[in-house]
């Protein structure tokens, strides 16, 4: 076993200065400062667009999404013709899907919109109009893109840290096993203080991860936000928007929403949940929607 141990030991010493010597030479040959974080920028805004592109079409094509032609829904185009007058964008299009749960988003590629068929039963006018408004503003701001971006950099950043740290990663896992196996309990090297120590060379890679993980989520919640006060500056109609948010609320519980970040879906109470969401509650969301009521004069019901 001690044979065992000294060769492991050996093993992930040269592994370990292998790594350390390429990582160390491509530091050495390493461009000016600023070229060296422009090329990481442009690397993950490549990866994070080309994901943005090909998420969509997935997306699209897991919802079974069809496209609505402007001849069949005239109406709805007319008002959305309006809406993107206003704001200065280009006029989306409409797909319509089957998804889990009464739902809609917006966002994808360079204009689209996808509404879920059970929102033309059960919503009225007005509220087809304000949920269009909100999706149309997440499309105004760009908040799909941002967030794809965003969260291809956050990964981006974590790479570099995880290949940086990669030299004493294996260093440390090398006394571990090696400890281990003189110890005589080969098995149990992660209980090691040297294993102990490689687990919180791991750790440092998950916190800086979550951290902008956290980060992302919490400027996404700020959109959701911001969508929902445009969407009432745009239709006049805050009382629309929190009557539709709160039909949809009750027509069903829907999971934490994956598919996009920018679903409309209730969330869990449970307060780490809520911190990971990419929307604030919508309990939230209709109480902030109907104080903009009030701020127009607009006699808001008691629910």
């Amino acid at each position: 076993m001690a044979v065992v141990g000294v060769t492991l030991l050996v093993a992930y010493f040269g592994a370990a200065y292998l790594a350390y010597w390429v990582l160390a030479s491509l530091w050495a040959a390493r461009p000016d400062p600023a070229t060296m974080l422009l090329v990481v920028a442009v690397t993950a805004l490549v990866f994070g667009t080309l994901s943005y592109a090909f998420g969509t079409r997935r997306l699209l094509s897991n919802l079974n999404a069809t496209y609505l032609p402007p001849e069949r829904a005239s109406r709805l185009y007319d008002r959305i013709e309006e809406f993107a007058a206003e704001m200065d964008i280009d006029v989306p299009d409409v797909y319509v899907g089957a998804m889990a749960a009464p739902n809609a988003f917006g966002g994808v590629r360079s204009g689209a919109v996808v509404l879920d068929r059970s929102l033309f039963r059960f919503l009225t006018t007005e509220e087809l109009d304000a949920i269009l408004a909100h999706e149309l503003a997440h499309l105004e701001s760009h908040d799909g893109l941002v967030q794809t971006l965003a969260f291809s950099l956050g990964q981006t950043v974590a790479g570099v840290l995880s290949v940086a740290l990669f030299p004493v990663a294996l260093f440390a896992t090398g006394l571990a096993k090696a400890w281990a196996w003189l110890a005589g309990r080969p098995e149990g090297w992660a209980e090691t203080p040297f294993g102990r120590f490689r687990a919180a060379v791991d750790g440092v890679t998950v916190v800086v991860l979550v951290v902008l993980t956290l980060a992302v989520r919490a400027h996404s919640r700020n959109r959701e936000f911001a969508a929902d006060d445009r969407a009432a500056e745009l239709t006049g109609r805050p009382l629309a928007l929190a009557s539709a948010l709160r039909k949809i609320q009750r027509a069903t519980e829907p999971g934490w929403g994956v598919l996009s970040p920018l679903y409309v879906h209730s969330d869990d109470e449970n307060p780490i949940a809520e911190w990971f969401s990419t929307h604030p509650s919508l309990d939230d969301r209709i109480e902030r929607l109907r104080e903009r009521a009030a701020e127009r004069g607009v006699r808001v019901p008691v629910e």
